[in-house]
């Protein structure tokens, strides 16, 4: 058996995923069985741009695991500005919220997170970076390297790191279909190995933002009726689907010792390719599959026959299904056949989310385990004849998961992407926590959002989570856990059935019964030195910020109609990104010479300002590595009004030669690519 010195914590989770806006919702949909693939009628697939001779096309399938709003993005609390926001990959966006909201969930402050935390993600090619990368236009507003750095997937994680300030590793990770588990993977190990204390790790797929279905071919992996039927007499292929999921991970032992929450513990990990011992590439393997599971299990320190549930990677295709279940079967062995494990795949109810699949499937299984419930597979009718013979047998309705005999419940989790990296996760429940000492006395709770509509959904939010939660806990939680944003309130309770009734009338603007001098000075944005909470009073699992972000858009290869040509939209974007960078630049020169406002940027130059050569080196090394832009230092010797010296900043003079070679070197890097 393995220690809790080598078993990983799974301290906080968040995502979205297909009729779900954050895992509360998706818990009650896997719970209920619900499929939430989209049926898109052909008035709103027209109005996205989908040609009309597609439409009309027999073959057509109008369906998909569709990921509403997923071009909203709050910009402004990630510190981009309107131009930068509009070319920012969708993916980047999502990935940014999820993460902010992860670190939540686990009771974090995401503007003060844990030290030594790493991130470990994944995603998809999209739709949005093809159309920025060819937009020649754009390039010549924005420059080629800046447009890659804010659309290439290779800047995934090194953008979650930089805005939310994470100092341990940070890697993108592509395998594939397996992205988002092998993320999982390296991290797990990076904690165990010591390089980092704390860490996201998953994964995001979103290919377009707008409404899309697919033309079915004979033979395809695709499903000729837009339903994923994984291991069912019917089955014939997957579904497209787009979504984001991120954990944090922490050693057990140290989230045992910080007081954080548990939602599910992995106890074990292994990666495995198929190599060269398949039929072809895409092709799978039953050997190398099965050894991924063998490995893991290992890892973990137990058997695969321990398993009470297997999650399936289970695209519902023909092969893909049999080699799955053929691999399993030889890593399980036949003991208690079609009785000992239940098995399910996720891609039933969303589709296939491909880099953001896998981590789709591992939140599913940490919340059936946190639930004590068996989540079903949706649009079942009979379950395949391959299954006779197994010890598997598919969960087709939601079921109490019975504890085992002796130890925790247990489970599996399969990926396999195509190019044949497998991974294989062993997961256990979380172990009891002791209880909570209850407060003294009247607790406050303080909250805050960014908009008072922010404020009143969280308020909701939270209404209906705290009763039944220990009221210490969420005192905690709400006070250390969450960033100190500039709309403000607090409630005071004794239970939590008073702070769910205190947050429902916040909710709903009326003014709960009892305040605090705390918390009125909370309120009014001044610190505030909390009372001290009983010894013992651990962080809880809480509601995060729901995000209210604008409509930011995705580019194109197809232009709408109504929307703007994208060459014609460069000069304008492009315009707005140069008067926003000459405000930053306007605002270091005033902090950095000490004026009094910015009205004196129009009468000082910069040495009448006190400026020297020593705080020009200091500044050019500021411009470059905080706005991106390389600045001779000559251009600090001119007769040039601080306002004047701002945009020649912004214009990068002499530097159109450069740019041209590097744009040419890039398109170079990425033809060969």
């Amino acid at each position: 058996m393995t220690s809790d010195a080598s078993t990983v914590a799974i301290v906080g989770m968040a995502g979205r995923f297909p009729g779900a806006r954050d895992l509360t919702e998706y818990w009650a949909n896997l719970r209920d069985g619900v499929c939430s693939i989209t049926d898109f009628d052909r008035d709103r697939l027209r109005a996205a741009g989908v040609p009309e001779e597609e439409l009309s096309h027999p073959d057509y399938v109008p369906a998909k695991g569709f990921l509403a709003d997923a071009d909203r993005f709050d910009a402004e609390l990630f510190g981009f500005n309107r131009a930068e926001a509009a070319v920012l990959d969708p993916q980047h966006r999502l990935l940014l919220e999820t993460a902010w909201n992860a670190l939540e969930d686990a009771g974090h402050d995401p503007l003060h997170p844990p030290a030594r935390t790493g991130v470990y993600v994944g995603g998809s090619l999209t739709e949005h970076h093809l159309a920025v990368q060819t937009d020649r236009a754009l390039a010549a507003g924005f420059g080629g390297l800046q447009l890659r750095i804010l659309t290439d997937r290779e800047f995934l994680a090194p953008w979650i790191s930089y805005r939310l300030g994470l100092d341990g590793p940070s890697l993108t990770v592509q395998t594939a279909c397996s992205t988002s588990l092998t993320a999982v993977h390296l991290a797990v190990q990076a904690l165990l190995l010591g390089e980092c204390d704390a860490a996201l790790a998953g994964g995001v797929s979103v290919d377009t933002v707008e409404p899309r279905g697919y033309r079915y071919r004979a033979g395809d992996v695709l499903s000729p009726d837009g339903r994923c039927r994984p291991f069912d007499e019917r089955s014939a292929g997957t579904v497209t689907g787009n979504g984001v999921g991120l954990v944090l991970l922490k050693r057990l032992e140290d989230a045992l010792a910080d007081g954080d929450p548990v939602h599910a513990v992995i106890r074990g990990s292994a990666v495995t390719n198929d190599g060269s011992a398949k039929v072809g590439f895409t092709a799978p393997s039953v050997d190398r599959q099965s050894a991924a599971v063998v490995e893991a299990w290992a890892a973990a320190g137990l058997e695969p026959s321990d398993a009470g549930y297997l999650e399936m990677h289970g695209t519902a295709t023909e092969l893909g299904d049999r080699i799955e279940l053929a691999a399993a079967t030889a890593a399980f062995g036949k003991a208690g056949e079609g009785a000992g494990c239940g098995i399910g795949s996720v891609k039933s109810n969303l589709g296939h989310l491909d880099a953001a699949s896998g981590v789709a499937g591992l939140i599913k299984v940490a919340l059936m385990l946190r639930h004590r419930t068996l989540a079903p597979t949706v649009n079942v009718s009979r379950p395949h004849p391959d299954l006779l013979g197994t010890p598997f047998s598919l969960v087709t309705a939601p079921a109490a998961w019975e504890a085992p005999a002796e130890g925790p419940r247990l489970a599996g989790l399969n990926g396999t992407g195509i190019g044949g990296t497998n991974v294989h996760l062993v997961l256990a429940e979380a172990p009891e926590a002791p209880p909570q000492p209850p407060p003294t006395g009247a607790v406050v709770l303080p909250v805050s959002a960014r908009t008072a509509d922010q404020l009143a959904e969280l308020a909701g939010r939270l209404a209906g989570a705290v009763d039944g939660l220990p009221l210490a806990g969420v005192a905690r939680t709400l006070r250390t856990g969450r960033a100190a944003l500039d709309v403000r309130a607090h409630v005071v309770a004794t239970d939590g059935r008073e702070a769910a009734e205190a947050f429902a009338a916040l909710a709903e603007g009326r003014t709960p019964a009892a305040t605090d001098p705390s918390g009125e000075e909370w309120a009014r944005g001044g610190p505030v030195d909390w009372p001290a909470l009983p010894p013992g009073t651990r962080r809880v699992h809480l509601p995060a910020l729901p995000f209210a972000g604008e409509p930011r858009g995705a580019r194109s290869l197809s232009a709408p109609a109504g929307d703007l040509p994208v060459a014609q939209a460069a000069p304008a974007v492009a315009a707005a990104a140069a008067a926003a960078d000459q405000e930053r630049v306007a605002a270091l020169l005033v902090a950095t010479l000490g004026l009094d406002g910015p009205e004196e940027l129009a009468t000082q130059t910069y040495f009448g300002a006190g400026g020297d050569s020593l705080t020009a080196v200091q500044l050019l090394a500021r411009l470059r590595d905080e706005l991106g832009l390389e600045v001779p230092l000559e251009l600090f010797l001119e007769q040039l009004t601080l306002r004047e010296l701002a945009s020649r900043i912004v214009a990068g003079p002499g530097n159109d030669d450069e740019d041209a070679l590097l744009a040419s070197l890039l398109d170079e890097f990425e033809a060969e690519g």
